[in-house]
């Protein structure tokens, strides 16, 4: 839905989300956050903080691939990302 987002996370053998629709962000801890649209590919990182979520005016489908690690964890939630650090 327009505006929602994860919290920022990370994965161990990192993520490819591909946008099926509509316009949304991505941001990797330290850097500005970049628009998505339709048709983009993001690859993540093993290891990279980061969250994704949709514009504010708009709705975003993504599909999100990634792997387990040996012990099985495929994500380590943070904390939640702020208004300020979404609209920044």
């Amino acid at each position: 839905t327009p505006g929602a987002r994860t919290n920022w996370h990370t994965h161990p053998v990192g993520q490819t989300l591909v946008v099926l629709s509509g316009l949304g962000w991505v941001q990797l801890e330290g850097e500005a956050a970049q628009p998505i649209r339709p048709g983009d590919v993001v690859v993540i990182a093993p290891g990279e903080n980061h969250w994704h979520g949709a514009e504010g005016s708009h709705t975003m489908v993504h599909l999100a691939m990634q792997e387990n690690d040996a012990n099985g964890v495929a994500v380590t939630w943070g904390k939640p990302v702020t208004d300020a650090e979404y609209a920044g």
